[in-house]
């Protein structure tokens, strides 16, 4: 039984007549004849009592129009279904963000534009480190990830593409010596005590702080490590240490507590979407195509 010859008999059960059906469809009389007798065998039962001079369905007929009907409006929907899944407009996206993307102006814009653009796509927001993110991607639990790019080489089949770049920010007492100050260098920081990051939470502020501190001259003192930035940042304002974090942070308003850009070559970190190499769904590039036409809003 195939999606035509139900075509065909519900022209013939709604006209009942096989010359009226096969002007309708465009088709000789004939060749419809035998797509309804290759159906009827196809079933086994017998829809029509036909003479010369009239058609009419059988039991098994009636029946079997309710039936058509669902099965021609499934088809239908599938197939409508197919081509807005091809074009991107429904089915399910996962994605991934680090801890600092809420508070990122473009990440709220492109997710908002998103939602607008595509309200059918079931989009889910998962939080993790950037090294879970590359892990996740490399085993198909994400599809897309806002990530910072990782101190270590990526995966060869996770592609990134770059996004924006974000200063780094020294963030202090407000009674510190060094609050006041526009920008500051690393090797000033060398005898302060550092909050950080867990050394094993997968982020790459961690090692980048590392790389920095060493190519200034120093290793840094490793006072406390944490796992969230509001804690840290809540430590900071307590005198516990300093803590270095992208410039975004500072719209926590935390009191007690100031920021100075960092003033050392290579003291910033970017935003880059990763994504597993060859992916080619539709769904993806469109996500893309909204994130990188909001690459400018900071």
């Amino acid at each position: 039984m195939e999606i035509r010859h139900l075509r065909h008999f519900v022209a013939v059960a709604e006209e009942l007549s096989f010359t009226k059906a096969a002007k309708r469809l465009h088709i000789g009389q004939p060749p419809l004849s035998q797509s309804i007798q290759a159906l009827e065998a196809s079933i086994g039962a017998k829809l029509f009592e036909r003479t010369r001079r009239w058609v009419k369905l059988t039991e098994a007929g009636r029946l079997f129009l309710q039936d058509a009907y669902r099965i021609l409006e499934l088809s239908e929907s599938a197939a409508h279904n197919a081509r807005r899944a091809q074009k991107g407009e429904i089915g399910e996206l996962r994605l991934g963000f680090n801890n600092s993307m809420p508070l990122s102006p473009h990440f709220a814009i492109t997710i908002n534009s998103y939602r607008q653009q595509f309200p059918q796509v079931r989009l889910h927001l998962f939080a993790m480190s950037t090294m879970e993110q590359v892990e996740a991607l490399r085993e198909s639990r994400l599809d897309l990830a806002y990530i910072r790019p990782p101190e270590v080489e990526v995966p060869g089949d996770v592609e990134l593409q770059a996004v924006q770049t974000h200063p780094l920010a020294v963030f202090l007492p407000s009674s510190h010596k060094l609050a006041n100050r526009k920008k500051v260098r690393l090797r000033e920081l060398e005898h302060e005590p550092f909050i950080t990051f867990s050394k094993n939470q997968g982020t790459t502020l961690y090692p980048q702080i590392q790389r920095l501190c060493r190519n200034a001259g120093f290793t840094p003192q490793i006072a406390m490590e944490v796992r969230e930035a509001p804690t840290m940042m809540g430590l900071v304002a307590a005198g516990c240490g300093i803590t270095i974090l992208p410039q975004m942070f500072s719209c926590i308003g935390i009191n007690n507590v100031a920021y100075s850009l960092l003033g050392d070559p290579g003291a910033y970190t970017g935003l880059v979407l990763a994504y597993r190499k060859g992916e080619q769904s539709s769904l993806l590039t469109s996500f893309i195509a909204i994130a990188m036409a909001n690459k400018h809003i900071m």
